[in-house]
């Protein structure tokens, strides 16, 4: 693998396309995830029977449903960081209380729920509320689902999650589709992430504390992951083991090292669909998507501190 300046000799991506995919990721990242938070997307469970005094029982059936009715091995695997004992506390259980394809009709209508609700924020200006009102067609949202579909379809499945949102139909409201195809590219990147965890030898939970050793976030806020305080002391005695955090629990610069290797070769496999559009359309495409980040980040709803490591890595 070469230096942060080079070309990787297997793929043949180039520090610059590895540092679009990573930005294009930056803007889509809140596109997507501003639904699991918001409460538009609560009141569509609590319609279909979710609990929703905590958000799990939403976000394990709106991430899942694409797979289908599957359980709680499957599910746990498809999303890596989260201890198989949460996962099993609502899968299968979120299908016994709707079927996947209710889910996934409910989860379009929180999206697009979700996005007029954000279009009436004083966050956002006219322009914006234009582009995320109910039923938006400007030319913006529609040049900007148009163009990230695109993408989304030159995302070779890298794993189940990719495959099985790509594998949906697509919504016929700009807004819903260009959703949909941030979903499909998020979760292509994060299969490519797996893969490159699972080269570098690091398994979920090692995953995560490895992570915190670099000061991606705190070690508390990986707890929303459901590893107990045993299962993380335990990988970080494995990660010290071999040289990678020390005794406080600090990434070493062996640690480092593997964590950029990490995150290069995520951004390597997360660059090769990006290559279906120009430049000049990846700019436009950019530019489109500024109401949308704006509007998302502007809510209050996202976490100010995440676990995906977001303007920290």
């Amino acid at each position: 693998m070469d230096t942060d300046t080079g070309t990787d000799a297997g793929t043949g991506t180039g520090a610059g396309e590895r540092a679009a995919a990573r930005r294009m990721w930056h803007l889509l990242e809140p596109v997507h995830a501003v639904v699991y938070y918001a409460p538009e997307a609560y009141e569509e469970a609590a319609a279909l029977g979710y609990g929703t005094a905590e958000r799990w029982p939403a976000y394990f059936a709106w991430r899942a449903a694409p797979l289908g009715a599957a359980g709680a091995e499957e599910t746990t695997a498809a999303f890596h960081s989260f201890s198989p004992d949460m996962v099993a506390r609502y899968v299968p259980e979120s299908w016994r209380i709707a079927a996947p394809d209710a889910v996934l009709a409910a989860r379009t209508r929180a999206v697009t729920r979700t996005y007029a609700a954000l279009a009436r924020t004083r966050a956002v200006t006219r322009t914006y509320a234009a582009l995320l009102g109910p039923g938006a067609d400007t030319p913006g949202v529609a040049e900007a689902a148009t163009l990230a579909r695109r993408v989304a379809g030159a995302a070779v499945p890298a794993g189940p999650l990719s495959a099985a949102n790509a594998a949906l139909p697509w919504p016929g409201e700009p807004a819903a589709a260009l959703w949909q195809a941030a979903t499909v590219i998020r979760e292509h990147r994060g299969d490519g992430h797996l893969r490159a965890l699972r080269e570098a030898g690091l398994d979920p939970v090692e995953s995560l504390v490895s992570f915190a050793a670099i000061g991606a976030a705190p070690p508390e806020v990986f707890a929303s992951r459901g590893w107990t305080p045993t299962a993380w002391e335990a990988a970080r005695s494995r990660l010290a083991a071999r040289g990678l955090v020390d005794a406080a629990g600090a990434a070493t610069e062996a640690g480092r090292e593997l964590r950029a290797q990490v995150e290069r070769r995520t951004d390597e496999l997360a660059a090769e669909p990006w290559r279906v559009l120009s430049d000049d359309e990846r700019e436009h495409l950019a530019k489109a998507l500024e109401p949308f980040w704006v509007a998302a980040i502007g809510s209050g709803l996202l976490p100010g501190v995440n676990t995906l490591g977001i303007g920290k890595v």
